[in-house]
């Protein structure tokens, strides 16, 4: 069946399974309940995906749904341990559509079911309407990825992702409700690092910060915009240790070329075939 939500084509499938070994630091498993992403962020490194699910659409424009995704999850925890399950990898889960099918939400009562160890990784205030179930669990933690503090820049680079205000508002409220979220500063993205650490300091746990690794689909927008510089390592090196200086206090973790995306990327791309 296919929907249109918000502009976006929505299709809905089934899947064959839902959670998927990986290699990222601290996750047992990775769990996506959607296929693409509406988000459309420029330099997504899970466009990918689109050459090994059929999908001719531009990045940004198309949703795959798995609707049996609750059922699918409850068969598989049925026959695994107490397990650590990162929410998600290659997709946003709290994106627009997730308003309409909750298959996120449902997921996510199913792993507290079977008390398992939860990271969620999102840029969408949205989590916020599930604060009554992370509130349920004694072994959770919520990323929101902010990957620059200058709302012209998100607009170039993450077009249909929530404002940047948003996603800080979303860090006060978790925090306030003794959530403990992780910012992910990645790709790091033209910005002030003196004011986003201002802004995000008193909210946050610890941080992740990691520089642009897919440059090549960035680079002539950089180039557009007379700031190649921001794609320097060494440029990258000075503000990643501003950020570190402003953050002080903070638990700081680097990722470098071997990140959480790249991981992601590799693990994906041998179970797509499930999808």
């Amino acid at each position: 069946m296919i929907k249109y939500v918000m502009s976006v084509i929505c299709r809905e499938i089934e899947a064959r399974s839902l959670l998927t070994k990986t290699g990222i630091p601290g996750s047992d498993y990775c769990l996506n309940p959607y296929v693409g992403c509406a988000h459309g962020c420029r330099y997504c490194y899970a466009t990918f995906m689109k050459k090994y699910t059929g999908h001719t659409e531009q990045w940004g424009t198309f949703v795959d749904a798995k609707t049996n995704a609750p059922d699918i999850l409850r068969q598989q925890m049925s026959r695994l341990k107490k397990c650590s399950v990162i929410i998600s990898s290659v997709t946003d889960p709290y994106q627009p559509v997730e308003a309409r099918y909750q298959l996120t939400r449902k997921c996510l009562a199913i792993l507290l079911e079977y008390d398992c160890s939860i990271s969620i990784l999102t840029k969408s205030p949205l989590v916020l309407r599930d604060m009554d179930l992370l509130r349920d669990s004694r072994d959770i933690e919520v990323g929101i990825t902010i990957t620059t503090n200058d709302e012209k820049i998100r607009k170039i680079f993450e077009p249909h992702a929530p404002p940047i205000g948003a996603r800080i508002h979303t860090l006060k409220k978790l925090h306030e409700q003794g959530i403990q979220p992780y910012v992910f500063i990645g790709p790091l993205l033209p910005m002030n690092p003196d004011e986003l650490s201002e802004q995000i300091r008193p909210y946050i746990d610890y941080a992740y910060i990691s520089r642009m690794n897919y440059i090549s689909k960035t680079t002539y927008m950089y180039r557009k915009m007379d700031m190649e510089h921001w794609l320097d390592p060494v440029f990258l090196n000075g503000i990643k240790r501003k950020l570190h200086g402003h953050l002080n206090g903070k638990m700081v973790h680097n990722e470098n070329n071997s990140d959480i995306h790249q991981i992601a990327e590799g693990r994906a791309m041998e179970r797509l075939k499930e999808i």
